[in-house]
């Protein structure tokens, strides 16, 4: 089976995000899944960080993942 990637955009392209999903998720659970830790820690602390977030899905097995954002095409 692929490895499969979701990426969280963001307004600034510095805050883009890729993870890794675990593999005995579909594609829709992931979703699912994925706004639903996001929700929680905006839910938990109005003030949360990027860091906070990293910990929750970090904890629910998701990788977070190092990537370099190539050019705009704009």
């Amino acid at each position: 089976m692929n490895n499969r990637y979701v990426i969280l955009p963001a307004h600034e392209y510095s805050s883009i995000r890729l993870i890794k999903i675990p593999k005995d998720f579909e594609q829709h659970e992931a979703y699912r899944h994925l706004t639903g830790i996001i929700a929680q820690v905006e839910e938990e602390n109005p003030e949360y960080e990027w860091d906070d977030i990293a910990v929750m899905l970090e904890e629910h097995d998701i990788e977070i993942i190092d990537f370099a954002l190539g050019p705009a095409l704009d």
